[in-house]
């Protein structure tokens, strides 16, 4: 079985997520920690874990990538019952029982992302339309030959897309502010 596991290119995630989760952790995407928001309740570094935040499941911080896994039967269990535990603990699940089986339904969803080869990194959008959550998932994929002029990266061209939200602009100086 394939399962996301969390990956950390660089520090960014430390500075944007509180907590971030540890690069190796097993995830899944964790929209539900967001069920009770609205978009006056989604500020500094939680708007960002809404934005693009999977939830690792050891530290229960965010992560903004993934990449596909092979997960054990124990790792799948370990998994399942440090989720369950979360939501019982943290979300107030009525019983083990409904905990074991939101658990089991939440990383069902996860393992039916990763139908790609392993080591496929994966990405996540989150928003809120017309009071629903939404999520778009992504692949990211190695390019086959090293870069020399990276000023013509796509990273580096803008580009207007019909129907996407306007792009936000974070004030990267105020983020571990609360709200």
């Amino acid at each position: 079985m394939k399962l996301p596991r969390t990956l950390r290119l660089d520090a960014s995630d430390a500075l944007m997520y509180a907590p971030a989760a540890e690069p190796g952790e097993w995830a899944i995407p964790g929209g539900f920690a967001f069920a009770d928001d609205t978009e006056d309740t989604l500020a500094g570094k939680r708007r960002q874990a809404f934005r693009a935040g999977f939830l690792g499941l050891t530290s229960f911080g965010w992560s903004t990538l993934v990449e596909v896994a092979e997960a054990t039967p124990a790792d799948r269990t370990t998994a399942l019952a440090a989720l369950a535990t979360h939501l019982e603990t943290t979300y107030g699940a009525p019983s083990r029982a409904e905990a074991e089986a939101a658990a089991a339904e939440e990383l069902a969803f996860a393992a039916s992302l990763c139908d790609h080869p392993v080591g496929t990194v994966l990405a996540l959008e989150r928003t809120l339309e017309d009071g629903a959550l939404r999520e778009r998932f992504r692949t990211l994929h190695l390019r086959a030959r090293e870069h020399r002029d990276f000023g013509a990266l796509p990273v580096f061209n803008i580009v207007t897309v019909e129907g996407e939200d306007a792009p936000e602009r974070p004030d990267l100086t105020r983020l571990g502010e609360r709200p």
